[in-house]
C-alpha cells in the first residue's frame, strides 16, 4: 500500500514543486506553532503531525494495522521533532530541526532503496529513543520499557522489510525484546551523556553496527576483516560506556 502512494508521488516538473512545497509547510506550521510557546498548540503541532498521516486510514479497517507499521518510522521523526523543537532552549536550534524536519520530509522519507530505507529506520529508532528520554526522563519503569521496545521493534521492521527478509517479524520482535530488557536494565540507573540517554546510546551503537553487517551480507560486500572491524567498534563503544560511566548518578 505504502508503496502504491509512492508511486502517486509526482517526481518532476510544475507537480513536483507544488508537492514539495506542500510538504515543507508542513515544518514551517509545526514551527509556528511551537513558537507560540503554550501546551494546547504544542499538542495541536502533535495532531497536526498524525493528521498529516490521513492516507494510512483511507482503505479499509482491514489493511490500517500494515499501514501504521509501514508510517510508523515517519511518525516517530516528526513527533521526535516536535519534541525537539519544544525542548530547544532558542529560535536557532528550532529553526535547525524544522529545516532537518523539511529534508527528511523531501530528500529521505521519498527514497525506496533498500540502503535509503536502512538510512530511514535508523534515522526514526535514533530520533525517537532521544525524544523517548528527553521529554520523558522521569518516566514510570515500564512506560519507558515499553515504550523502547515498541520504538525498536518499529524501526526493525522498517529496516528488514526493505530486504525481504523471510524471518523480518521474528527478527524485529527479538530486536523489540532486547530494546526492552536493556531500557529495563539501565533505567534503574538512568545516566545522560550531554542530552543523550544511555540506553539510546547503546541501541544506536548495536543497532546501527548489526544493520550495517546485515547490509553489507546482503549485498555480499560482507569480507571477515570488515566483520571483525565492526564487532571491535560496537564492544569498544560498549565497554567505554559501561567503563567510564559515573553509576552513582542515578536518575530515576
Amino acid at each position: 500500500m505504502e508503496l502504491a502512494f509512492r508511486r502517486l508521488k509526482p517526481t518532476k516538473g510544475v507537480s513536483a514543486l507544488v508537492h514539495n512545497s506542500l510538504l515543507a509547510l508542513l515544518p514551517l506550521i509545526i514551527f509556528a506553532l511551537v513558537r507560540l510557546n503554550k501546551t494546547d498548540f504544542t499538542q495541536l503541532a502533535l495532531i497536526l503531525i498524525v493528521l498529516s498521516k490521513w492516507r494510512m486510514f483511507a482503505v479499509r479497517p482491514r489493511f490500517w494495522p500494515a499501514n501504521i507499521r509501514a508510517n510508523s518510522v515517519d511518525l516517530m521523526v516528526g513527533l521526535s521533532t516536535v519534541a525537539f523543537m519544544t525542548i530547544s532552549p532558542n529560535i536557532i536550534l528550532q529553526l535547525v530541526w524544522m529545516f532537518a524536519y523539511g529534508f527528511w520530509l523531501i530528500k529521505i522519507k521519498p527514497a525506496n532503496s533498500s540502503l535509503m530505507i536502512s538510512v530511514q529506520a535508523g534515522i526514526g529508532q535514533l530520533a525517537a529513543l532521544s525524544a523517548l528520554y528527553l521529554a520523558w526522563p522521569n518516566g514510570p519503569l515500564y512506560g519507558l520499557t515499553l515504550a523502547t521496545g515498541i520504538i525498536c521493534y518499529l524501526a526493525a521492521r522498517h529496516f528488514f522489510d526493505a530486504f525481504d527478509e523471510s524471518y523480518s517479524r521474528l527478527l524485529s520482535y527479538l530486536w523489540g525484546y532486547f530494546g526492552a530488557s536493556l531500557a529495563w536494565l539501565l533505567s534503574h540507573w538512568l545516566l545522560f551523556y550531554g542530552s543523550i540517554a544511555q540506553p539510546t546510546v547503546l541501541l544506536t551503537a548495536i543497532g546501527y553496527g548489526m544493520a550495517a553487517l546485515y547490509y553489507l551480507d546482503h549485498q555480499d560486500k560482507l569480507s571477515k576483516s570488515i566483520q571483525r572491524q565492526f564487532v571491535l567498534v560496537m564492544v569498544l563503544i560498549i565497554l567505554i560506556v559501561l567503563i567510564f560511566s559515573d553509576w552513582g548518578s542515578k536518575v530515576v
